[in-house]
């Protein structure tokens, strides 16, 4: 069992990925709640991630 911990993060897209918790997040990107274990995250994007389309595209629709 892989123990390493990870983050979710979220671009500006509203686009969600599973991070490393060792490494800094890349510029766009911001920490979505506390470091966890791989599983644990990808559990909680598929939480918060209900609808795949980029908040622009999303936008653009509403319009």
């Amino acid at each position: 069992m892989n123990s390493a911990a990870y983050n979710v993060v979220r671009n500006e897209e509203d686009q969600y990925s599973v991070w490393p918790a060792y490494r800094p997040v890349p510029a766009g990107w911001t920490t979505v709640g506390d470091a966890a274990d791989r599983e644990t995250c990808l559990e909680r994007i598929e939480q918060l991630w209900t609808d795949m389309r980029p908040r622009s595209l999303r936008t653009a629709k509403e319009q």
